[in-house]
């Protein structure tokens, strides 16, 4: 085999997810070329791969839109000559896209997304709290079913190193000896996001820590005020919300000491980094597979409630109404766990 297709097209967190199993197959097969297809706003997370790594975006507005627009995707990519496909998405686009390169006698593998044990770990009734493969592992049965060797061993996608803060001082300032703390306080669904008010607590306190700065990420405008207002309420707080694109947000990223996020990309985004994350977990949980890589279960803050996890992706109505698994959080808990992790890793 000398060339593989890797497509995944979304969410962010997944996409990022596939990063260190990426890598690591390009670093353990360099006879192997590997294309990933993705999403245009996608291709900052593979733009320090390996030399056998390239990314090419897909137009799923434009071009590629529609049955027509894939066709027209298929041909494009077939004129790559691809050996074999790997499929990590399994949606209608993909399934189509597999289905024509498979009628002309590629190879092809696609990721199997464990939907029956992840429907018994959300089960109101006969819930079976059992750790589920995490995508990391998925996306590896996906290349070794294709025959490929690769055992996932990545650190950042800066390598051992961090990114260059020289592209970003202008808006964080040199770091020097302070504690740089990365907050990420929202997600997709509101089971996953810990309540503004209460985070706003936990900022308030992290923002009276002796030689540190906070910095806020986020995106959109309803997202950006709140930050903002925070950036003015608090001292030695930044919003990044509209002045960074990915790339330098990575940046950013690899500099912190510690994000303290929810279960959502930014966990994964930092993770990519090398950073350490404390995660926030509500209706959602780790045992469904998707905590951050190389990130310890001991960093994820959460309740121990017999309705949880009520949801894999955090998009289900709260069965109590009141999002306790959520709000029964205390700030002051948050707080020091976030203390403890810096101390932890010797950054004080």
């Amino acid at each position: 085999m000398k060339r593989l297709l890797v497509i995944r097209f979304s969410a962010i967190g997944d996409v990022a997810m596939m990063v260190p199993v990426v890598c690591s197959c390009a670093c353990q097969n360099p006879q192997l070329r590997i294309t990933v297809l993705s999403r245009e706003f996608m291709r900052p997370l593979f733009a320090q791969m390996p030399p056998n790594v390239d990314f090419i975006a897909a137009d799923l507005k434009g071009r590629h839109k529609g049955v027509a627009g894939l066709t027209r995707l298929f041909r494009e990519l077939r004129a790559m000559r691809f050996d074999a496909v790997a499929d990590m998405h399994d949606v209608l686009r993909t399934k189509y896209l597999r289905v024509l390169f498979r009628a002309c006698g590629v190879k092809t593998a696609c990721i199997d997304k464990g939907r029956k044990g992840k429907k018994q770990l959300t089960d109101a009734i006969e819930k079976k709290l059992v750790q589920q493969k995490t995508s990391f592992e998925r996306y590896t049965d996906v290349l070794r079913a294709l025959g490929i060797g690769v055992n996932p061993d990545f650190r950042s996608i800066f390598g051992n190193g961090r990114g260059d803060l020289a592209r970003v001082s202008a808006v964080t300032g040199e770091k020097g000896t302070d504690r740089w703390i990365g907050i990420a306080p929202f997600a997709a669904h509101k089971g996953k996001i810990y309540p503004a008010e209460r985070m706003e607590k936990v900022i308030g306190i992290l923002s009276r820590m002796d030689r540190c700065r906070i910095f806020l990420f986020g995106a959109g405008n309803a997202e950006r005020e709140i930050l903002e207002k925070w950036e003015k309420q608090y001292n030695n707080t930044c919003s990044l919300a509209g002045k960074l694109k990915l790339d330098t947000e990575l940046i950013v990223m690899s500099h912190l000491d510690v994000m303290l996020s929810m279960d959502s990309a930014n966990m994964h985004l930092a993770s990519m980094v090398a950073t350490p994350v404390l995660s926030i977990w509500g209706a959602t949980h780790p045992f469904a597979g998707f905590m951050g890589w190389n990130q310890p279960a001991g960093n994820a803050i959460q309740m121990d409630m017999s309705c949880r996890p009520c949801s894999i992706y955090g998009n289900r109505p709260c069965m109590r109404e009141d999002y306790a698994c959520m709000n029964m959080i205390e700030p002051e808990r948050v707080a020091e766990r976030v203390k403890q992790l810096i101390d932890k890793n010797n950054l004080v």
